[in-house]
């Protein structure tokens, strides 16, 4: 008997995708979109669109409630404290160099900031810009062969020059949730910053930022099953007071005059300009309609689909498995076929998958692999995708050996 999703209907764009021929299996690097998100776009620009915070006419008071009502679902969807403590950017990648610049007065030359050797480029590079800016080292994890960082390696290499730690909960290549708990222990006990990425994660369960306890949390809107466009940072309020404003326009400021200025402190201190105000809406309406799954049955046919992909490249030969991916995903080689050639074949059979670094260059490189396949699962793939996928690899594997 197939696994069905139960809410494969509620995502138009994985039918229209089906009835183009196409099986979409590239939700970590882009989710498609439930129709409660895509109601919520459409009635705000039909409803009559208006600038929030500013205005007060009804309109721009409409928009600013519906806006600021995301920001307060964001701090329950992660138990923050509060919706203060969720800052908007225009991604996650915008969040990390909101932290990089905003932090950097806080580190010296010779300070150390660690980061782990899987991590996408959009926590890599802004930590490795600042390093070089401010004459910082930058302290690169290593990984253990199941694709964890090495905790033994991680307690000698986080130490009392160790300023910040910054680590993805779940990462987009292997597919591996982090020992997290253990490496913030060892960031705290040297009193350094802790930001998580947790862009991957956050699709995947409910996570609870008071017990996580990181002074950062940085996530994305698109993978999230929202629209693309926004970047979510949580702050803890002591962490977001370390901040420096980075960015300069409207909004956010209490009072300038030609010669200088003071500037509101977060969240509303670093949404300067006009912010993505109908993204942020419709992200509420995604948040809506997750917060309406049962969270079981959704963990459960993941975990079940999951399984069905790992069992299918097990059982064809030549094939290596990157990591010991835990869930939603799988990235894979296969001996004596370049990946850019079978992710060809795969396409020309209406099959979406990620091929190449996946924005995680130096990992690959440790690898000794110039690129991979991923497929990634979302809560609306089923057990035909996989058939779909299984039946395209095996034509390709055929004609490329």
């Amino acid at each position: 008997m197939l696994l069905t999703s139960p809410w494969r209907a509620d995502f138009p764009g994985i039918l229209a995708l089906e009835a183009q021929g196409q099986t979409y299996l590239d939700s970590a690097a882009t989710a498609q979109k439930p129709q409660a998100m895509l109601n919520a776009l459409l009635g705000y620009y039909a409803g009559g669109a208006a600038n929030v915070h500013r205005a007060q006419h009804l309109p721009g008071e409409r928009a600013t409630r519906a806006f600021e009502a995301t920001r307060e679902k964001l701090a329950h969807w992660l138990n923050a404290p509060g919706p203060a403590q969720i800052i908007f950017t225009r991604s996650a990648t915008e969040a990390f160099n909101l932290l990089a610049y905003g932090l950097e007065s806080q580190f010296q030359a010779g300070d150390e900031l660690v980061i782990s050797a899987l991590e996408h480029h959009a926590n890599l590079l802004p930590w490795q810009q600042l390093a070089l800016r401010r004459g910082l080292k930058l302290v690169v994890l290593p990984l253990n062969e199941s694709g964890l960082i090495d905790l033994t390696q991680a307690a000698q290499l986080i130490g009392p020059r160790t300023r910040l730690l910054a680590v993805s909960q779940l990462s987009n290549v292997l597919g591996c949730w982090q020992p997290l708990d253990r490496l913030l222990a060892l960031a705290k006990a040297q009193n350094a910053l802790t930001v998580v990425d947790g862009a991957q994660g956050v699709v995947h369960g409910r996570h609870d930022m008071q017990t996580l306890g990181c002074d950062f949390y940085v996530c994305s809107s698109h993978k999230l099953y929202g629209p693309d466009g926004v970047g979510i940072l949580y702050g803890r309020e002591d962490a977001l007071q370390r901040l420096q404003h980075w960015q300069f326009g409207g909004e956010m400021l209490v009072h300038t005059d030609y010669q200088s200025a003071q500037f509101r402190p977060a969240p509303l201190g670093f949404e300067a300009g006009t912010p993505p105000i109908a993204s942020v809406i419709a992200l509420g309406a995604s948040l809506d309609y997750l917060a309406g799954l049962d969270n079981a049955a959704v963990a459960a046919h993941e975990a079940a689909l999951h399984t069905q992909l790992l069992d299918g490249l097990a059982a064809r030969e030549g094939i290596r498995l990157l990591g010991e991916p835990h869930v939603a995903l799988a990235s894979f080689v296969v001996e004596d076929v370049h990946n850019a050639d079978l992710a060809h074949l795969l396409t020309e059979q209406g099959i979406a998958v990620r091929a190449g670094h996946h924005c995680a260059m130096p990992l690959l490189q440790s690898l000794g692999l110039a690129g991979a396949l991923r497929v990634s699962l979302g809560l609306y793939n089923d057990a035909g995708d996989l058939q779909r996928f299984f039946a395209a690899l095996d034509q390709a594997l055929e004609l490329l050996r």
